[in-house]
């Protein structure tokens, strides 16, 4: 077995290291969810966290970690008498991002449960963590099915399996820790709200922790049991300090000024539902139990504010996470009660863990980790309006109007991609439409095909019972139809002719509500630009829509327009990740008002460009973001040698009266 790197040795990231000892003190906190970049322990602190949990009393033989003290009376392993059991130490489980529904929640052998009667069970990972940690890593990445039997089980403390009218169900309480980087998406926010704490992580910029870390590293990967040995006096304390916490966790008293301070802090943040006052009130007493204290302070509920409150601020994913501290010091203060003065003498005095770094590791950086500026934006008044022609010099950025519920496209057809929201496709969720034989393991039965295919077969079996023999040639599996996530990739046009302040503005408004779409959908994204003299890529398709957004809002204007530089390199796009991911279907996605300008002849190849991507059924619509009195109709011309549609901006909203054709057209030669 690979010895863990001792989370003793871990070198700064102080929050990150609060935020998983508060959860092994108080498991009730909820779990937490590590955002931040790559590279930054995030993964070696939650495997680390394992070897200081407490042992659990468990029924000897039981697949599901029974208590014996109280053993769960519909466990299947069950029933259990109460008794002694066995201790073991608490199981951390990971979650594979390609992990499917029977790894997680189990899996029911369908052929016994019909031809015997018998609930023959394998336990799924749900079963394994419960009563320990369930670690998963790149969350934000975990497919939409298992998401939803994530939420199910961390609401309930159980999970259930249900197969055609045979179900278990078993306990499943688990300390859900999350890791993610945002750059390759964002979380859906019925699961991040799942999170009762979110820490932001980031690698220091101090050059003397950086040498310390890599000089540990080198350390522990020589001979990582000898490093473990260098470490197991301060792990032993620090085991013992939250053996320590847990016992005195009952004492502690959480006060009304506390408590006022808690619900004025939720409500100034203007949070949703009661979770976050729940979790910041857990999460202070944790913390009053850390720093070894018997009384809630003032100083808690701000820690747990900071904690608890991040990921439930953000109201749509182009909002950065984080917490106003001014605001919040002035809720606190607004509300403070006379049990709420700092206790000085306390341990620790902050309540924060100990840093466990050696005397020669320097103090941690007074700038937060994460805390980088946003790029500034130029102010839009005061500039004289330039580059409304086509030979227009570049102009700065303008902010993008605000983002409204856009009209959904969808590509026509039916798919086979990842699971999402947009276009129709075959997936293992939906509606039933259909059976077929079995490919490998079955996972979805369906009862009146197989029972139409074992019926003819019973006298030749020699049936004398009531019961059906099954064999395994008749079993069915269930076709269904659910929903696909698509590649939606934008070829926006940002040249002259597109740089009125005003229009840009509202094209950029438009542009970001599609993304806000796309990210409601689960789609990847990518941003193609042209102006000036040719195209580039300004994101390469990605999950992450935040990144797409940025790169919007900071996208000059000005010089010509090569409409046919920008989409063939839409179609080099395409080309390649048509590779990368061939289930993937993509939708294109043209902004532009269609008057090609630059180099010979520059409306036919436009069109010559236009119709390579039509003769490979690439589904697209354009935006056509022509204004004025005078309408010269080329987006309309552009949209018709794609294949395609071409939609004003009025018409891009959900809330207008133009109508919108749902299915843009285009066939992908993909689509069955």
């Amino acid at each position: 077995m690979n010895t863990p790197y001792p989370f003793t040795a871990l070198v700064g990231q102080d929050d990150l290291r609060l935020g998983l000892l508060l959860n092994a003190v108080s498991p009730a906190v909820g779990g937490v969810l590590v955002r931040g970049e790559k590279g930054t322990a995030k993964s070696t602190a939650v495997r680390a966290l394992a070897a200081l949990m407490p042992e659990v009393d468990v029924v000897p033989g039981c697949r599901f970690s029974c208590d014996p003290a109280a053993p769960d009376p519909a466990c299947p392993d069950g029933p259990h008498e109460a008794g002694s059991g066995a201790a073991r130490a608490a199981r951390t489980v990971e979650l594979p991002v390609g992990a499917s529904e029977d790894r997680l929640v189990g899996a029911l052998d369908i052929e016994r449960a019909l031809s015997e009667g018998v609930k023959a069970f394998e336990p799924g990972l749900l079963a394994d963590a419960h009563r320990g940690i369930l670690y998963v890593d790149e969350v934000n990445l975990l497919h939409d099915h298992l998401v939803d039997l994530l939420l199910d089980a961390a609401a309930m403390g159980a999970s259930y399996v249900e197969r055609e009218g045979v179900s278990v169900r078993h306990a499943a309480r688990f300390l859900l820790v999350g890791t993610m980087n945002p750059e390759e998406g964002e979380l859906r926010p019925q699961l991040l709200d799942r999170f009762g704490l979110t820490v932001e992580v980031a690698a220091s910029r101090d050059t003397d922790q950086r040498v310390e870390v890599v000089r540990r590293r080198l350390a522990y990967d020589a001979d990582p049991t000898a490093f473990a040995a260098q470490w197991a006096d301060e792990e032993a304390a620090l085991r013992a300090r939250i053996a320590a916490a847990r016992a005195l966790l009952p004492e502690v008293r959480l006060g009304d000024g506390a408590l006022r301070q808690i619900a004025a802090t939720c409500a100034a943040f203007e949070v949703d539902g009661m979770r976050a006052d729940i979790v910041m009130a857990r999460t202070a007493t944790a913390l009053a139990a850390w720093a070894g204290r018997t009384d809630v302070l003032a100083e808690d509920v701000r820690q747990a504010a900071l904690l608890a409150l991040p990921h439930r601020r953000r109201r749509n994913p182009f909002d950065a996470p984080g917490l106003d501290e001014d605001k919040l010091d002035e809720a606190l203060e607004q509300h403070g009660g006379e049990d709420d003065d700092p206790d000085p003498d306390g341990p620790d005095g902050d309540g924060r863990p100990p840093r466990g770094d050696g005397p020669d590791t320097p103090p941690r950086p007074d700038a937060e980790a994460g805390d980088t500026p946003a790029p500034a934006v130029p102010e839009q008044g005061g500039e004289q309006e330039q580059g409304r022609s086509s030979g227009g010099g570049e102009q700065q950025p303008v902010r993008a109007a605000e983002p409204f519920r856009a009209k959904t496209l969808s590509v026509p057809g039916l798919g086979e991609g990842a699971a999402g929201r947009r276009s129709r496709a075959r997936t293992e969720h939906g509606r039933t439409t259909g059976a077929r034989r079995p490919r490998g393991a079955l996972t979805k039965l369906h009862l009146a095909a197989t029972v139409r295919a074992a019926a003819p077969h019973q006298r030749a079996r020699g049936r004398s019972g009531p019961g059906l023999v099954v064999r395994r040639d008749d079993l069915r599996q269930a076709t269904r139809e659910g929903r696909e996530g698509n590649l939606v990739l934008f070829v926006v046009d940002a040249s002259g002719s597109m740089a009125a302040r005003q229009r840009m503005g509202a094209v950029k408004g438009a542009v970001l509500s599609l993304l806000l779409d796309a990210y409601q959908r689960r789609d990847k994204v990518g941003l193609v630009t042209f102006r000036g003299r040719g195209a580039e890529v300004a994101l390469p398709p990605t999950s992450s829509v935040d990144a797409a957004a940025v790169r919007l809002e900071a996208l000059p204007t000005g010089g010509r327009t090569p409409v046919a530089a920008g989409l063939l390199k839409a179609h080099e796009v395409l080309r390649v990740e048509r590779m990368r991911d061939p289930s993937r279907r993509p939708l294109l996605v043209v902004v532009t008002d269609g008057r090609a300008t630059g180099g010979p002849e520059p409306v036919a190849l436009a069109s010559r460009a236009a119709r390579l991507h039509a003769a490979e059924g690439t589904a697209s619509v354009v935006v056509d973001c022509e204004s004025g009195p005078v309408r010269l109709g080329l987006a309309a011309d552009l949209a018709r040698d794609l294949g395609s549609v071409a939609v004003t901006l009025d018409e891009l909203r959900a809330d207008s009266i133009a109508g919108l054709v749902k299915d843009v057209r285009g066939t992908d030669r993909r689509a069955a």
